[in-house]
């Protein structure tokens, strides 16, 4: 019933079946390397066997992804104790977070110098933008009580930079910074600037918030034009100006459809579990979401 309907896990069963293959045996690896890595007072095989087996762990992260739901609901639904799902979803999701975004069936970006690479081979253009993630708030007295609050939604929230192509496909997102951080700040923090100066010719769609990338990167970011004239400006510069903005804004908008297909999984709705999960979360999901739109181009008669 979980693995038939998408609209539960967000994914196809061709999809499912395919996690099961490639990353069960990650799992059943690292498992292994665990139980062998610490003195054991039993043999190999004795002791209490798993009451969740790897095909559950996975559908109970899946729904956990795409719903939000809390562990106690899961729990109940596997007829397992609320930690076995806390365990299962603390082990699967770093796995699907490590797959990467994929791009087509053999190929899959990891890294933001791998997009930048794949840009340039493929000669299509790139699409950024930053995307916030609100969070729980630091304790009181913490010293990073201030750092997630966002200057633009005044809220305690985390911020991923989001690569798309011109169709609105997901690339990559990347690992978060709190919400005080500004994106041009966290571009150039990931190394944006030195990658596309020294890389391939790769045009790089932005909004306003990163207007400086483009005299940095050779004019590889586009940013939207400046506003030459505050006030009083002639009725040829105010047409000039709107048509060159909307003819931008055309363009960029696909990245903002690539980030409402994350936002459809409500883990990065609102993420009520630990900030230090987050990172995992983002790039687990953006990496399931890349998939399911790959598998959805490919034609039936070839899958």
């Amino acid at each position: 019933m979980i693995i038939s309907n998408r609209r539960i896990t967000g994914l196809s069963a061709d999809v499912i079946a395919e996690l099961i293959a490639e990353v069960g045996s990650l799992w059943h690896e690292r498992h292994q390397a665990k139980l062998a890595s610490r003195l054991r007072k039993r043999a190999v095989g004795a002791g209490a066997k798993h009451q969740l087996v790897f095909v559950d762990r996975l559908l109970a992260t899946l729904v956990h992804l795409r719903h939000a739901t809390t562990h106690d609901v899961l729990a109940c639904w596997f007829g397992v104790d609320r930690s076995t799902i806390t365990r299962a979803i603390g082990e699967v999701r770093p796995l699907l977070a490590e797959r990467g975004c994929t791009v087509s069936p053999d190929v899959r970006l990891r890294t933001l110098a791998e997009v930048v690479e794949h840009l340039g081979a493929s000669g299509k253009a790139g699409i950024i933008d930053g995307t916030e993630i609100r969070v729980r708030r630091p304790a009181a007295g913490s010293k990073e009580r201030d750092r997630f609050i966002s200057g633009k939604n005044k809220q305690n929230a985390v911020k991923s930079m989001v690569v798309t192509d011109g169709e609105g496909r997901v690339l990559w997102c990347s690992p978060t910074e709190p919400g005080s951080c500004a994106d041009i700040t966290h571009a150039r923090q990931l190394g944006l600037v030195k990658l596309l100066a020294d890389g391939p010719a790769v045009e790089v769609l932005a909004d306003a918030g990163y207007q400086g990338l483009g005299a940095q990167t050779g004019g590889r970011v586009v940013t939207p034009p400046h506003r030459k004239f505050k006030k009083n400006a002639p009725d040829w510069y105010e047409e000039m100006y709107e048509r060159q903005r909307k003819a931008h804004s055309s363009r960029r908008i696909r990245v903002e459809h690539g980030i409402a297909h994350l936002k459809n999984w409500r883990a990065l709705a609102r993420h009520l579990s630990r900030r230090e999960h987050i990172s995992d979360t983002v790039q687990a999901v953006a990496g399931l979401l890349s998939h399911q739109q790959t598998a959805d181009l490919i034609p039936a008669q070839q899958k």
